[in-house]
């Protein structure tokens, strides 16, 4: 993918790994938060891949094999997808909506090729067309985290119609904000979906069998998963963010690592991490060198008695 034509207008920096061919501001980063929870703005998404998903057994087909109950998908309706291991872990993770023709999904950057192979090695005899159509069509993010599959070319007349855009650490603070994980990022190659606060949101509990489905029963009928999600509040006084992967540590013994961090307009530094699910809710850690506050984003005994806690 090649960087995002946007990153021509005024003021734009570029965004870090994996984010680094979208802006990751136009040089007013508060400012720009304030604009996003305004409205009026959109954000620049476009490093995402792009997959379509079309033919008479696309819905019915991914119902199938995937943790949502998309048989009965209305369109327009947006949604979130998994694909688990035989182990229940996240293998890939997806957001898409339906046109009545073609299932239109958005991953992350990096992630269209490996969602292409191994849908193509799902599909034996159904009549499903999947193709990567990244280089033609690109997302963006609107007020309310709420997206848009546009067409790639339209990318530079975006701002005569939805207004100037804002960076991707605006959407990204109020994505950590809101406590929702970024597959990948914020998760690792054991992640199952009970930790990550996923049941209820990309994980539907009520439908047939899926690849990984024993796994995230088994844990949810008995609850306690070995590791939850948490929001952390950063000591404000230091002057960087934890690194994605940073360890986080309690006592000096690491019990997780951070997923993602920003500046919150109003809540300050803030992070995403991954942590041993035993932790004391109540007790200071520290990512990277910095004194975190938990808040607690799954519960640690989150199961089919205790529902997990998102905000």
């Amino acid at each position: 993918m090649s960087d995002s034509p946007l990153l021509a207008l005024p003021g734009a920096v570029f965004g870090n790994a994996p984010d680094h061919e979208v802006a990751a501001h136009y040089g007013a980063i508060s400012a720009e938060q304030h604009r996003l929870t305004e409205g009026g703005t959109f954000v620049d998404l476009s490093h995402h891949d792009v997959v379509t998903i079309s033919g008479p057994d696309r819905l019915s087909w991914l119902h199938s094999i995937t943790t949502q109950f998309l048989e009965d998908l209305a369109p327009g309706v947006p949604t979130e997808v998994l694909l688990l291991s035989p182990q229940g872990r996240i293998e890939h993770g997806f957001s898409g909506i339906d046109d009545g023709e073609t299932f239109w999904a958005h991953t992350e950057p990096g992630a269209g090729a490996p969602l292409v192979e191994f849908l193509e090695r799902m599909k034996f005899f159904m009549r499903v067309e999947i193709a990567d159509v990244s280089a033609d069509f690109a997302v963006i993010g609107l007020p309310g985290l709420v997206w848009r599959i546009v067409p790639r070319a339209t990318l530079v007349d975006l701002p005569a119609e939805l207004g100037d855009p804002v960076g991707l650490w605006a959407w990204e603070a109020l994505r950590i904000e809101a406590g929702h994980p970024r597959v990948g990022l914020d998760t690792d190659d054991k992640t199952i979906p009970n930790e990550a606060g996923l049941l209820g949101v990309a994980v539907h509990l009520d439908k047939g069998c899926y690849r990984g489905q024993e796994t995230v029963a088994r844990v949810h009928t008995l609850g306690r998963p070995p590791r939850r999600l948490v929001l952390l509040h950063l000591d404000g006084s230091v002057d960087h963010l934890p690194p994605h992967g940073a360890d986080v540590l309690l006592d000096g013994v690491r019990v997780g690592f951070v997923g993602s961090a920003a500046r919150h307009h109003e809540l300050g530094p803030i992070a995403l991490a991954m942590i041993k699910r035993n932790v004391d809710p109540a007790a200071t850690l520290l990512a990277d060198g910095v004194a975190a506050a938990q808040e607690v984003l799954v519960d640690p005994e989150a199961g089919l008695h205790v529902r997990p806690v998102l905000r």
